[in-house]
């Protein structure tokens, strides 16, 4: 899926979308005198991210494009992006005594991970619970039941995490529970 964005002027949302459009319409906006302050989410993460909104529509686009390709080691060709893993020392043993090395071996322990639907289940419950509660921490960590919320959303308990911000400004609440949709995915989770 296609990564999409979120504004927000205050407590409400002001644009949502694909980047391009997301901004096109957020600039639209402050170019207007928007007064409330100005908060972007990243959809899929729940992170804030900040954009540069001076000058142009035009200059806005073309400093949000993506950047220049990743330079350094690894085989960028492939897609193969080189980073620093940090691991105990019984572990750099065993991967060294792997046969087609480090690297492979732990492509392979990856890859296996990736396959394996529990993991996959238990990836997207985390991911869901990480997103909500990245939002939350900067559009309700003051608001009444914020802190109750949160622990229901890392308890997965939907009916309490659903009661707690029951009262929070609707387009907060919304997408606060857009983003969480997914933290209840184990069976037990409806219970308080």
């Amino acid at each position: 899926m296609p990564p999409t964005w979120t504004a927000f002027a205050g407590h409400r949302i002001i644009a949502s979308g694909p980047l391009h459009a997301m901004l096109r319409a957020t600039k639209l906006l402050l170019d207007k005198g928007e007064s409330d302050p100005v908060l972007i989410f990243e959809d899929q993460t729940g992170r804030q991210v900040d954009f540069n909104f001076q000058g142009t529509l035009e200059q806005v686009l073309e400093r949000a494009a993506p950047g220049a390709a990743h330079a350094g080691p690894g085989r960028p060709r492939l897609g193969v992006v080189s980073r620093e893993v940090s691991l105990l020392p019984r572990h750099w043993e065993w991967l060294e005594q792997q046969p087609s090395g480090a690297s492979a071996a732990l492509r392979r322990l990856v890859e296996d991970a990736i396959r394996s639907p529990a993991a996959r289940e238990s990836q997207t419950v985390a991911r869901a619970r990480e997103a909500a509660s990245r939002f939350m921490t900067a559009m309700a960590g003051n608001m009444p039941g914020y802190e109750e919320a949160s622990r229901a959303l890392f308890a997965g308990k939907r009916k309490k995490f659903k009661r707690e911000i029951k009262k929070w400004p609707e387009d907060v609440r919304a997408y606060t529970l857009q983003l969480g949709r997914d933290s209840f995915a184990n069976k037990g989770s409806a219970k308080d």
